[in-house]
């Protein structure tokens, strides 16, 4: 596994992007830095962090996927990975705010962006970015943020967990090709507030009642509404209001 680590740079999936087009980049090649100035979330959404406090990486996956429509099949393998690596740390009640966002309680500490590139020969480069909150303290504005460091009143060592998360992703990657089945069965078992009924706001804010069912085989959530229908939503056509 290479490692670059940078000071500061713009964006980590921008940055590794670049570089992946210029050269024959290693599988799993890995961007670090110390903070970044246009980092991003889903959609465009902005990704603040305080500088030197967290963890911001993007890792680079190869020969994964090989249709486009599989593609969320790497967003599960992802955030599995993550929630396997803080459990081994005993963060509690880990589970996974759809598509990809890490929780502990009902506070977000982490998230991950993940883009894909369709080569002139069909094959398909990913560039994952994750950005989990480790030894940040202060989330004035952020209600729903938290970190590793606010749960368990401790700091903790961001280059071992950035260690320990590109291992259990390039573990998880390829235990995914053997047992993809299950781990879309682990993913929906991890969904955050599956099951229990909750308040959404759909594109045209309309407030609704529903109750999260799973996912579907394309990455579109799945909501049992009122009337017993159940309706697919795809990223940003849905908020969870909690």
């Amino acid at each position: 596994m290479k490692v670059i680590k940078l000071d500061a740079i713009d964006s980590t999936n921008a940055f590794l992007k670049g570089l992946s087009s210029k050269q024959d980049l290693e599988n799993f090649t890995v961007v670090t830095a110390e903070s970044q100035t246009k980092g991003k979330g889903q959609m465009g959404a902005v990704w603040a962090s305080e500088a030197s406090k967290n963890l911001i990486m993007s890792i680079l996956v190869k020969d994964f996927l090989s249709e486009i429509y599989q593609i969320f099949n790497l967003n599960i393998a992802i955030s599995l990975a993550v929630i396997e690596v803080l459990e081994t740390m005993n963060i509690p009640d880990l589970s996974i705010k759809w598509p990809n966002d890490i929780m502990s309680y009902n506070k977000k500490i982490g998230g991950i962006l993940i883009e894909n590139s369709i080569k002139s020969d069909g094959t398909i480069i990913s560039v994952v970015g994750l950005g989990l909150n480790v030894n940040q303290t202060n989330f004035e504005n952020l209600p729903k943020a938290s970190s590793l460091a606010v749960i368990f009143d401790s700091k903790f060592d961001k280059e071992a967990l950035l260690f320990s998360i590109c291992d259990a992703i390039e573990k998880k990657v390829e235990s995914f090709k053997l047992n993809s089945a299950i781990l879309w069965s682990v993913y929906s078992d991890k969904l955050y507030k599956r099951g229990l009924p909750m308040a959404f706001s759909d594109q045209s804010k309309y407030h609704f009642m529903g109750i999260i069912q799973g996912v579907s085989s394309v990455g579109k959530l799945q909501v049992l509404r009122e009337d017993e229908s159940i309706s697919e939503f795809d990223i940003k056509e849905i908020q969870m209001l909690y």
